[in-house]
């Protein structure tokens, strides 16, 4: 792709959006950026370009700087329904995402993981397992930075290892991954697409360029996800936890067994594995499978099997106090990711949920809630709706803020019980991202007193 002298518009001015423009700037572009936020609110980034040559649209978004672009690269965050873009692919200007372009100076095999949860640790540890055998990896994408830095650069590493949103996905053209990995597919994100049809499809976007040199790692146990294996072009690894696999991986006495093409086998032991919950099996079981069609041997593998001790707000232990177990799992923001995080526990569970609604379906969480949550409090934007569909399940309360709800479970709490955040929601609402509440949690928890002998429970406020 020549970009010089070409005009560019670039729409969002996030994090991906930057990098975009520094990176077109840099090979002389003509570059133009279009943000609905105005410049009082884009400090960082405006400084962070200064110098270079960029025409400005901030405050809104406007049809004529938009038809005025020979390229249009949109940011992750932006719809591409926006109608701004309507108009301009209308006459016939390309939109594309910072993916595709990215991709298009690529010069190294990409392994690529989307999904709806489990993206980050997989990413996270098919990064490590390359390094570990001692191949140089980029790992970034949708977490870290941005693919478009790392094309920016030498790409010295062997591999480039990019977590995937759909967003990302939406905005492809000739974008081609050597590996693809597909997790799980369940409801999020339903306040941007039309249909939870639409969301799949846009994951599945994943292989639409892929040969049959390329491989495909699928989750078998994932009725959505496997149905891509008869429809796609790549040889197909599977992974599951409630059946052998022809190839691919799949749970066995205690350990994860690998089966090659070729029919040999490799054991890994669990003995020693420090991450819980029945989602990491299967992060774990797709991450060996993906380094395995890299090439990677088997020894690199089991010690990060080992070593690996999972990701910040992502079911990361907290705190014991007085016997009850506080869990942060911030980045649970859908109720499939609640699913699996609850079904991770034996014990008697105080959940913390609620934030922004996604205008998803909580009823899967109906049977988990009845059978294992014996508190819950519900914050945020989503409790009202959350408190109809669930709250006659166990002992319920609505509060206003994050902390009430940590002192109601803390007084809720006997020995032996876990407190988990884990919102099934957005954080919007009430903090700037997953990871600003996670942290609130966490000082929260680490600021909890031991309970006085005499002290009695405390009751909710509902609003």
């Amino acid at each position: 792709m020549d970009l010089r002298g070409k005009k560019i518009l670039v729409v969002g001015l996030a994090r991906t959006g930057a990098a975009a423009v520094r990176f077109l700037a840099e090979r002389g572009a003509k570059v133009r950026v279009s943000e609905v936020k105005k410049a009082e609110e884009l400090k960082a980034p405006l400084e962070a370009l200064r110098g270079f040559p960029v025409e400005w649209e901030l405050g809104g978004h406007t049809v004529p700087f938009f038809l005025g672009a020979e390229l249009i690269v949109v940011s992750p965050g932006v719809p591409l329904s926006l109608p701004q873009l309507e108009k301009a692919r209308g006459k016939g200007i390309p939109v594309i995402s910072e993916i595709e372009l990215a991709f298009r100076f690529l010069r190294r095999p990409a392994v690529a993981i989307t999904g709806t949860n489990g993206k980050t640790t997989t990413t996270t540890m098919i990064g490590a397992m390359l390094k570990t055998w001692g191949k140089k990896a980029f790992v970034g994408g949708n977490i870290g930075n941005p693919l478009i830095d790392f094309v920016a650069g030498p790409q010295e590493e062997a591999w480039a290892v990019i977590e995937l949103s759909s967003y990302q996905l939406e905005g492809i053209q000739k974008f081609r991954p050597a590996v693809s990995v597909l997790l799980n597919i369940t409801e999020d994100h339903l306040d941007r697409y039309p249909s939870f049809q639409a969301y799949g499809a846009a994951k599945g976007r994943i292989f639409e360029n892929q040969g049959k040199e390329d491989f495909a790692v699928l989750n078998a146990d994932d009725p959505l996800t496997f149905q891509f294996a008869h429809r796609i072009q790549p040889q197909i690894f599977l992974f599951s936890r409630e059946r052998s696999v022809p190839v691919g991986c799949f749970l066995d006495r205690g350990a994860i067994l690998f089966q090659g093409t070729d029919g040999a086998r490799e054991r890994f032991s669990l003995e020693r594995l420090k991450i819980r919950g029945t989602h990491n099996l299967e992060n774990l079981m797709a991450s060996i499978a993906a380094a395995k069609t890299c090439g990677c041997p088997r020894e690199p593998l089991q010690r990060v099997i080992e070593e690996f001790e999972g990701l910040e707000h992502r079911l990361e232990w907290v705190r014991d106090l007085e016997g009850v177990k506080f869990f942060n799992d911030s980045k649970g923001t859908n109720v499939g990711s609640v699913v699996k995080s609850l079904m991770s526990f034996e014990e008697p569970v105080l959940l913390i949920a609620g934030g922004r609604d996604k205008e998803g379906d909580y009823g899967p969480l109906k049977d988990l809630i009845a059978g294992k949550v014996k508190g819950m409090a519900l914050i945020g934007e989503a409790r009202d709706r959350m408190f109809a569909a669930l709250g006659n399940l166990t002992e319920t309360v609505k509060l206003h803020s994050l902390e009430a709800a940590v002192e109601w479970a803390w007084s809720r709490a006997r020995p032996g019980d876990v407190v988990i955040l884990s919102p099934a929601c957005s954080s919007f609402d009430m903090f700037t991202n997953y990871q600003e509440r996670g942290k609130r949690f966490k000082e929260i928890v680490g600021g909890l007193k031991r309970k006085p002998a005499d002290r009695p429970a405390m009751e909710g406020r509902p609003n």
